[in-house]
């Protein structure tokens, strides 16, 4: 190939080249932005409709099924989950993987709009709102005090403080996570029934008399005035005044039949930093923002906010993602550097000059900041994945400076001038490193082009990789053969570390030569064992423990409790307090946040947050058992603790979760529930599971007597509206107050319904004017009801939830579950997953399938370059010997099959694939020009390619070191790669020199004897040539 020659005439075009590169590359490289994991969108729209006082069947009945019905009608919706209890109905819509957020909220927001006036009048109107990302926000900054109560905090910040943090770039909202004012009007039925009222006509009063009216203006002929009037009332104080009822020429007001307080909008959730109420501004991402520049922005704002805040009032930013973003993000580039550092002394330990190391170490960092420049053309960012390419690329990229001074340096050792050295190494060289470029570009190519969640987060990964590949390529053609004929010694004078080096190869390639000629006199034993581990992979794949990725060390336990079905806030409340009192024992701990009831109705969630990576002597995965044992021992809440999910996009909650969906009733719904739940936490596999929802949820049904009720000339509707207005809660209108408007809500005071028999002191009003104790046309039964009624896509639903044990991985319990339902299960049952788990079962196999297709592709891309269907056969033969050399390790338990060791396995089959067209090509040259027979051909081939193979080979395996002792954030996902690639590329080497040549002594063509007939006459001359075409 003579296009190499053009470059070693002119060293001034080879070094422009390689400067436009480096500059493209690092222009590109401060260009590009910084975030985890590559952007993906993972959007779910959720749909609350609020109808206070609702019972859940009511709920589920006529506002959560008729908009169920209408939101599965959109597009993009991957599953559809509902749940209603008392009170309110949510629905959640999981959009599929990468749909367009925007589009999503239109169309759902257009389904519920068709269906308003199918919903109760009573019933609020729907809420829908959209988050993109995780379900856990980017930041929670806490702002607590000893001064101020909650609701005043939460004013604050909603006129000061959340505005600020909306109005920045970025943000997709600042939600509050706290109490808010409300105007509460406690009522007190005795004291009505003195004064001759009923609470429905008290709700008449204080809705016609606090109306906002807009009255319009006076226009005279020149002017035009416009008129407001106060026809509504502006403060707690004119709400105590307001006149409710004239009698006998006296005028009583609310203060006398009510207690009127400006109070909470809800009385059952609390958020609590280190154990004090605070109220949280969690904030979210909008679409496609960077989490690095956002909470950056965010820090910044926080002295500001800081120093404005009024006395008495702190601020703290309880849990920042992003932390753990830079940390990882700048060990990987400390891992980089190390790499690049470990493979550069490898180089010069095996060329033995100083002089042969300038090449790759030029080539290296120049390949690598091209790759930069290729990945900004696409449109990357640099986060985890594309750093760790870089990382892989290392390896891959030295091979072929390695190859190329390598070849060179022997030419120079046969006696050549070193520039005839550089011509016909390079030409040697060129075919075959364009085929390993090739070969690496076909083998990511397939990741590339996958879907889900697997593709969006690996695409970049390979398209980094392959593009690094090429322009390594490139610099190996122009650079590295100029280079190498300008600084290799010319022969004759090597130095003593030189001749050592010189001198062990020689003995090691002799040595290996002998070793070879006489198991080629065996070689079906070595066929033999070779198709004896193929078949073992099959084995060791079913052995092996599988999850999509491995749990990192955030630096943040998640835990949750859930009392029972009656707690009230006071009740989680004093158990919170005590989580907070033994979790603060927990070592490791460093600082925590709390929320009661606003997960669930009887849930408290928090987040147990540990020091920084450098100031901690504990790992997250020896905290979990402690904090878990420690908070066992709360009694009264059913406790479990987990890390945050490893990958985006998962939504949330505990980390296994199965769900069982059927069309019966909720009461079959349970018994199967509970049967499988037996069998898995008798399986030993979950540290804890427990059913999303109970059947133990204790109801009073209130009997109302018609025909007593007809006596009296009253309406059911009388009676409902009577108690809904007494025990409701419900806000019957807002006030005004320094230019916000807040709820009001009148509602009997607690004392006055402590149980049902309270119930007997209320009066409603008869037709003929006289009031009549409620308790006289009414009766109580106690029952029981399922706690919410959940549905996942429109059937009835149950989620076990729990967390898998450590050291068991995911696939296992999800296997285990699956065979159990499979028994357990009656007709018109089935199961899904959801969160975490549903990740696993949709997107764990997805890179086998991948692998298949890497190796196909690869072999034809091989066929097309050796023009032979055979050849390229040879040269795979290596490739599941070393699968099975890194699966061995899997089987073993230091890592389990996840996406990482997949990736891996994946790069395994360019890496020794480059090895074996060493091989093959050189052979195959020596049959043509020197006339050797097959078995000659490849032991001589082999020999003397020995030592570029055990250089790069070497040189790759070194380079995974830094990943195989990484600690710190995000180094258990690049353990499983360098793992798998450094294992299996050793043991891959090993088969690759052995085993490979078996093969091509059964399977390669003959040429020495056949090149006269393929080429005729000139087959001499032609056959001279024929590996510089």
């Amino acid at each position: 190939m003579r296009f190499t020659d053009i470059f070693i005439h002119r060293p001034v075009l080879a070094t422009v080249v390689s400067l436009l590169i480096l500059l493209l590359g690092a222009r590109a490289a401060m260009e590009m932005e910084i975030r985890q994991y590559p952007e993906l969108e993972s959007t779910t729209v959720t749909v609350t409709t609020a109808y206070p006082g609702a019972s859940s069947d009511l709920i589920k009945g006529f506002i959560t099924t008729p908009l169920q019905q209408a939101i599965a009608e959109a597009s993009g919706i991957d599953y559809l989950t509902s749940t209603s209890s008392q009170g309110t109905s949510t629905i959640e819509a999981k959009m599929v993987l990468n749909y367009d957020a925007n589009a999503a909220l239109a169309e759902i927001q257009a389904k519920v709009a068709s269906q308003r006036n199918v919903l109760p009048a009573e019933a609020q109107d729907p809420v829908i709102t959209s988050t993109t990302g995780d379900s856990t926000a980017l930041m929670y900054i806490a702002f607590y005090s000893n001064e101020l109560a909650v609701p005043q905090i939460t004013d604050y910040l909603t006129r000061v403080v959340q505005p600020r943090l909306q109005a920045l770039s970025g943000v997709g909202k600042a939600e509050l996570l706290g109490r808010k004012f409300a105007l509460r009007v406690w009522l007190d039925p005795e004291r009505l029934a003195a004064v001759d009222m009923t609470p429905q006509e008290v709700v008449a009063r204080l809705r016609a008399n606090n109306y906002q009216a807009a009255v319009g203006n006076t226009k005279g002929t020149y002017t035009e005035i416009s008129m407001t009037s106060d026809t509504d009332v502006g403060d707690p104080d004119a709400f105590r005044n307001l006149v409710v009822k004239q009698s006998n020429g006296t005028q009583i007001r609310l203060q006398d039949i009510a207690r009127v307080e400006l109070g909470s909008e809800t009385y059952d959730q609390l958020a609590l930093y280190k154990g004090q109420p605070a109220t949280y501004v969690a904030i979210e991402l909008a679409p496609g923002a960077n989490p690095l520049t956002v909470a950056g922005l965010v820090k910044d704002q926080l002295p500001d906010i800081e120093s404005q805040l009024p006395s008495g009032l702190d601020v703290r930013l309880a849990y920042d993602a992003s932390d753990f973003i830079e940390d990882s993000i700048n060990e990987v580039i400390q891992t980089l550097l190390e790499a690049m550092i470990i493979v550069l002394v490898v180089v010069f330990l095996c060329l033995g000059s100083i002089r042969a190391s300038i090449v790759p170490s030029v080539a290296v960092p120049l390949s690598l900041v091209g790759g930069a420049f290729i990945m900004l053309m696409f449109g990357f960012s640099l986060n985890l994945l594309t750093l760790l390419s870089m990382v892989l690329a290392i390896g891959l990229v030295v091979d072929d400076a390695i190859i190329m001074v390598e070849n060179v340096h022997r030419h120079i050792e046969q006696g050549e001038s070193r520039f005839d050295a550089a011509i016909n190494g390079a030409r040697e060289m060129a075919v075959p490193i364009i085929a390993m470029t090739t070969t690496l570009v076909a083998v990511y190519a397939p990741i590339g082009f996958m879907g889900g969640l697997v593709g969006s987060l690996f695409t970049e990964f390979a398209f980094t990789l392959a593009g690094t590949v090429v322009i390594s390529g490139i610099v190996a053609l122009t650079l590295s053969p100029m280079l190498s004929g300008m600084v290799l010694k010319p022969h004759g004078n090597p130095g003593k570390f030189e001749n050592l080096v010189e001198r062990s190869f020689n003995g090691i390639a002799s040595g290996y030569k002998s070793a070879l000629s006489s198991l080629m006199q065996t070689k079906s034993v070595v066929i033999f064992f070779a198709l004896v581990v193929l078949g073992s992979i099959y084995f060791m794949v079913m052995m092996s423990q599988n999850e999509l990725a491995p749990t990192e060390d955030q630096g943040i336990l998640f835990y949750q409790g859930l009392g029972p079905q009656t707690s009230t806030l006071d009740y989680l409340t004093e158990h919170g307090d005590e989580i907070q009192e033994r979790m603060s024992t927990v070592p490791g701990y460093n600082e925590d946040f709390m929320i009661i009831g606003i997960t669930g109705p009887n849930a408290v969630f928090g987040g147990f947050k540990m020091a920084p990576w450098s100031e901690r002597d504990i790992s997250q995965f020896e905290a979990q058992p402690l904090l878990d044992a420690e908070l066992k021992n709360v009694t009264g809440l059913q406790t479990a603790v987990f890390p945050r999910p490893s990958l985006p996009g998962s939504g949330g909650g505990l980390p296994f979760q199965f769900v069982i969906t059927t069309g019966s009733s909720y009461e079959q719904l349970d018994q199967v529930a509970d049967e499988l739940l037996g069998k898995a936490m008798g399986s030993g596999n979950f540290m804890f599971l427990q059913k999303s929802i109970n059947f133990d949820r204790p109801i009073t049904r209130i009997n109302v007597d018609r025909d007593r009720v007809a006596d009296l000339g009253l309406s059911m509707q009388d009676v409902g509206q009577s108690l809904s207005s007494m025990l409701g809660g419900g806000y019957i209108n807002r006030f005004s107050m320094e230019g916000r408007s807040y709820q009001v809500i009148p509602q009997v005071d607690q004392q006055f319904r402590l149980d049902a028999q309270a119930l007997n002191e209320y009066y409603i009003r008869a037709d003929n004017g006289e009031l009549v104790p409620l308790g006289s046309v009414v009766s109580f039964s106690q029952d029981v009801e399922p706690s919410n009624r959940t549905q996942f896509n429109q059937q009835n639903s149950l989620t076990l939830q729990g967390v898998v044990m450590p050291g068991i991985a995911a696939g296992t319990a999800m296997d285990f579950m699956e065979q159990t339902a499979a028994e357990v299960f009656p007709q018109g049952f089935s199961y899904d997953y959801t969160g975490q788990s549903r990740q696993l079962a949709t997107q764990g196999s997805a890179l086998m399938v991948t692998f298949f297709l890497s190796l196909l592709v690869i072999y034809l891309v091989l066929a097309a370059q050796f023009e032979s269907w055979r050849d390229p056969f040879i040269i795979l033969v290596s490739v599941p010997m070393s699968v099975a050399g890194a699966m061995a390790f899997i089987v073993l338990g230091f890592a389990t099959m996840n996406i990482y060791t997949q990736v891996g396995l994946i790069t395994l089959i360019g890496v020794v694939s480059k090895n074996g067209i060493l091989i093959v090509e050189f052979a195959n040259q020596l049959q043509k020009e020197r006339g050797l027979n097959k078995v000659d051909a490849v032991i001589e081939a082999a020999a003397i390619r020995l030592r570029p193979i055990i250089m790069t080979s070497l040189a790759l395996i070194f380079a995974m070191v830094p990943l195989l002792i990484a600690i710190g954030p995000g180094a258990e996902s690049r353990f499983a790669i360098g793992l798998t690639i450094s294992a299996g590329l050793g043991i891959g080497t090993l088969f690759t020199i052995f085993v490979l040549p078996a093969f091509y002594i059964l399977l390669g063509r003959d040429h020495h004897g056949s090149a006269s007939d393929e080429y005729g006459n000139g087959s001499e001359s032609e056959g001279k040539s024929a590996p510089a075409h």
